[in-house]
């Protein structure tokens, strides 16, 4: 999607500070950190949100759970929480999948 904020980022067109990436996904730290590692792990293919997930591309989803536990095991990261947020009252600013990995303090609930 050609004016999609994600899409660009995956694609290099946008600088980000990479985490991981592959020939499926792409991970990379946060802009605006809500815990002291926080990375975002979002699919190059451009899927809006979970809602859009099924059967044609529910694999790229695996995988991305998949690198996920690679590479918080690399980061020596025991205790973390993954977060996607479906439309934007859930707080969706970007509709493109992405999966916030946070750790490195005291989860609450509500978040924050």
């Amino acid at each position: 999607m050609s004016d999609c904020l994600f899409c660009k980022i995956a694609a290099g067109e946008i600088p980000s500070r990479k985490v991981y990436e592959d020939e499926v996904c792409f991970a990379f730290y946060d802009i605006a950190p809500q815990a002291p590692s926080h990375f975002l792990v979002i699919p190059k293919e451009h899927i809006g949100s979970v809602s859009d997930i099924g059967s044609a591309n529910s694999a790229v989803v695996a995988h991305i759970f998949e690198v996920i536990a690679k590479i918080t095991a690399e980061k020596g990261i025991e205790s973390y929480r993954v977060v996607s947020n479906i439309g934007e009252q859930a707080g969706q600013s970007v509709h493109h999948l992405h999966f916030h990995v946070l750790s490195g303090r005291d989860m609450t609930w509500p978040p924050g």
